[in-house]
């Protein structure tokens, strides 16, 4: 066999069954004799968006996306994809093929270029290399940091016959646990706090563990908050939610930060970021993180429990029962705080979230989206800007992985591509991306591949012919000559790309368009639902 046909076996080997990709790269046909479906998208980052959320989706259960592209202009338009996946830690398998010398300028060397966005890029030089770097290729995909990881195939060297896989052995996935003196003293200071909180990062989703985050957190009686990344990862109807947090939050969050004297992070980085709340000065910290680089990295830490999420929890719960023996913590002061605070929260949004207005509200449209879906069976993903700091508050996230909260890096149109990913992790759920027009623009034809490839998407633009928020950011260049405006017909590019267009104008017609897009993508068609929106400048900052 030849080193693609190599690769094509080990990716069967270790079960990817589709692979995003953009032409030309010869794996795509290796690929597809050895049973692996490739998906062409319309732009490699797509591709590369639509792998991100398939991992997001299926890494706890040991799936992961791959995605291949050709060498030069292939591999130069997947940065952006693959720095956004290293943003917001995720797990993807980048394949790309080159034939040119990378020491011969001006030539891409993708090893070289990506190294600072990857957790590990090599090259294939020799057929007989492929086993031994696929092996640790797969070793860094699996362990550690969360990660995109790149192994270039030279052309000369995949073109070399290798006789057979049988180097080739799976690599194991090794998972750390916190020291137990380490353990014991968090356990003893959360116990011993007046106002803790815990602050639950994704490492709750990629490890498995909301079952185990709920145990800890009904055992101490504490209220967590979720990152936008672990947005799903505590259902946010539990009376000890305080909802998830990205630059925005609910009321209660806001409330509770500010209030606690003692934080416990588990499975985050802690990375300071413009789409997140800073932790108030003066708390008490301690971190769970599977990478020893977060510890002390932008907060002091005062206990550093290096490990993995659910082993963590695991370990946090045996503790705390040791700890608090036949005890039982009652902390009904707290459940009625925090639901005296959600009411006030509630009242002070309540007109915006049943506007009557046209243009509608944005505040109106998440709210007949709250109404028209079944929370349980639906995956939500945000686009960037305004519509993701509209969305976060207001929508409750509920089953993990029922909403896709990204966004360390915010790259527009990425919504499109991971609610594709998320189809083709639950065929079965309705999948839904929440843009606004000028996201739609940078990512808005690979609906046809949803089309195409038979996983039907239901896209909800807000279309309020602008790009919202820069009037305050350009405002000459805004009022003289328009610039950030922005004008079309997205239901008329939804119909020629094979999809079903749905024009909404006023609030009583969204429940309805809701529903029906709901019933197309059950059919197989995917949906474009056009709203016609104001700008909204409110946010739930406190």
């Amino acid at each position: 066999m030849n080193g693609f046909e190599a690769i094509a076996n080990i990716l069967k080997k270790e079960g990817f069954e589709w692979m995003a990709c953009f032409p030309a790269n010869p794996l795509i046909e290796a690929a597809a004799n050895a049973g692996i479906r490739p998906i062409v998208f319309r732009q490699e980052r797509g591709g590369i968006m639509a792998a991100d959320g398939f991992s997001r989706m299926l890494a706890s259960q040991g799936k992961r996306g791959v995605f291949c592209c050709q060498g030069g202009p292939g591999v130069e338009n997947s940065f952006g994809g693959i720095a956004q996946a290293w943003a917001d830690s995720v797990p993807i398998l980048f394949l790309p093929a080159d034939d040119r010398d990378p020491d011969i300028e001006p030539n891409f060397s993708a090893p070289k270029n990506y190294e600072h966005i990857t957790k590990w890029a090599a090259s294939i030089n020799s057929a007989e290399e492929i086993p031994n770097l696929m092996r640790r290729a797969m070793s860094a995909l699996i362990n550690g940091r969360p990660g995109p990881v790149l192994l270039e195939m030279k052309g000369k060297a995949m073109a070399q016959t290798i006789e057979s896989i049988d180097d080739y052995s799976s690599p194991q996935i090794t998972l750390s646990a916190p020291d137990s003196n380490d353990l014991k003293n968090a356990v003893s200071n959360i116990i011993n706090a007046k106002n803790p909180i815990i602050w639950a990062g994704q490492g709750i989703l990629y490890s498995g563990a909301t079952k185990e985050l709920k145990e800890l957190v009904e055992l101490l009686q504490i209220p967590v908050l979720t990152t936008m990344q672990a947005k799903s990862a505590f259902d946010e109807r539990h009376p000890l939610s305080l909802g998830s947090a990205n630059r925005t939050a609910p009321k209660t969050a806001w409330h509770w930060l500010k209030e606690s004297d003692l934080i416990l992070g588990i499975g985050t980085s802690w990375t300071k970021t413009t789409f997140a709340i800073d932790i108030p000065d003066g708390k008490f910290l301690i971190h769970n993180t599977n990478n020893l680089a977060d510890i002390s990295k932008e907060y002091k830490t005062d206990i550093g429990l290096l490990g993995d999420a659910k082993l963590t929890l695991q370990m946090l719960i045996d503790e705390t029962r040791a700890q608090l023996g036949s005890t039982k913590r009652n902390n009904d002061s707290v459940i009625e705080s925090i639901a005296i605070i959600k009411k006030e929260w509630n009242d002070e949004w309540s007109e915006l979230l049943n506007s009557d207005q046209t243009p509608i509200n944005p505040y109106r449209l998440i709210n007949e989206i709250n109404k028209a879906v079944d929370h349980e069976n639906t995956i939500i993903t945000h686009d960037a800007g305004h519509p993701r700091d509209q969305i976060m508050p207001f929508y409750p996230a509920t089953v993990p992985h029922s909403y896709i909260g990204w966004g360390k890096s915010t790259h527009l149109g990425y919504g499109i591509g991971l609610a594709i990913g998320a189809k083709i992790a639950f065929p079965d759920k309705f999948c839904i991306n929440f843009m606004g027009d000028a996201a739609f623009g940078m990512a808005g034809l690979d609906i046809e591949t949803s089309v195409r490839s038979g996983n039907p998407i239901t896209t909800i633009v807000l279309d309020n012919g602008t790009m919202g928020g820069y009037d305050h950011h350009q405002p000459l260049a805004m009022s003289k000559y328009g610039a950030g405006n922005m004008t079309g017909s997205y239901t008329t590019i939804a119909k020629g790309l094979g999809a079903v267009g749905i024009d909404v104008d006023k609030p009583e017609e969204i429940g309805p368009a809701i529903k029906a897009a709901e019933k197309a993508n059950k059919e197989g068609r995917s949906v474009l639902i056009n709203v016609k929106t104001q700008q909204e400048d409110k946010f739930s900052i406190y």
